[in-house]
């Protein structure tokens, strides 16, 4: 390894920021810099307090700071190593396109193949239950709904899990309620049936996870969600289903095109 002090700075003992902090921002810079790449250790506790002349209690103080902003994780034994970036770019503009499910392509599949990943569902459940208030407004205020739980893995890492909402009408008795909706997903079977797609509406925010969400999705401390709602419209105008989509944010990329007009 390249010596540490071409790849980290000095302390400066005339600034009011506190020397933890400083450490901080110096392993920061190196690894936006790339003088640290993805999924490699950085320098140890000892080799750290050895440079800055600093006590172990605040070197591990600065790791926590970089754990806590998502940029680094400690594997125990080993080290604490730069976090990889996010693998998928989510494509807004292609991901639903017709010719993906004319492939028989869920839109999942077809960002798993771009980013050279093997894609899995697991965590799999279909039943009818009571529409919440929200999912029965955006429905159109329906009542009961089918409601689609999964979780979606790449390379067999968590990065997201999801909930379909589809008016029984609809949905009840055919393949969409099945464990497996053949190709191309739901979208595919609901234009089987009639239900032509027109557009997409997202809702997106960035959160941190709640507990559940840190298990289900097996994210190491400071790493947040993005928490995206999409309602699907038929041709006709009409909601045919609502995706509540939780993921591991630093799983992904969210990349969309707009119009200068």
């Amino acid at each position: 390894m390249t010596s540490l002090p071409s790849l980290l700075g000095d302390l400066d003992p005339t600034s009011d920021r506190a020397v933890f902090r400083q450490i901080a921002d110096q392993l920061r810079e190196a690894i936006d810099r790339g003088r640290f790449k993805e999924g490699e250790k950085l320098p140890s506790e000892a080799e750290l307090v050895e440079h800055y002349g600093v006590s172990r209690m605040t070197v591990r103080n600065s790791f926590s700071i970089l754990q806590g902003e998502g940029l680094v994780h400690a594997e125990h034994g080993k080290g604490v190593f730069v976090r990889p970036r996010p693998p998928v770019r989510r494509l807004a503009s292609d991901r639903f396109a017709r010719r993906h499910r004319e492939q028989g392509k869920s839109a999942f599949i077809v960002e798993a193949d771009a980013a050279g990943s093997h894609p899995q569902v697991d965590s799999l459940e279909v039943k009818e239950e009571k529409a919440s208030q929200d999912i029965s407004t955006r429905l159109g205020s329906v009542r009961r709904v089918l409601a689609r739980r999964r979780r979606y893995l790449l390379d067999g890492k968590p990065v997201e899990f999801a909930t379909s909402y589809l008016p029984l009408d609809i949905a009840r008795g055919t393949q969409i309620a099945e464990p497996n909706p053949g190709p191309g997903g739901i979208y595919a079977r609901l234009e089987e049936l009639g239900h032509h797609l027109d557009h997409f509406e997202e809702q997106i925010r960035a959160r941190m996870p709640s507990p559940t969400e840190v298990k289900t999705l097996r994210l190491a401390s400071g790493v947040p969600v993005i928490h995206l709602i999409r309602t699907a419209y038929d041709t006709e105008g009409r909601a045919v289903e609502v995706c509540d989509t939780v993921m591991a944010a630093d799983a992904y990329v969210l990349s969309y095109q707009l119009p200068a007009t």
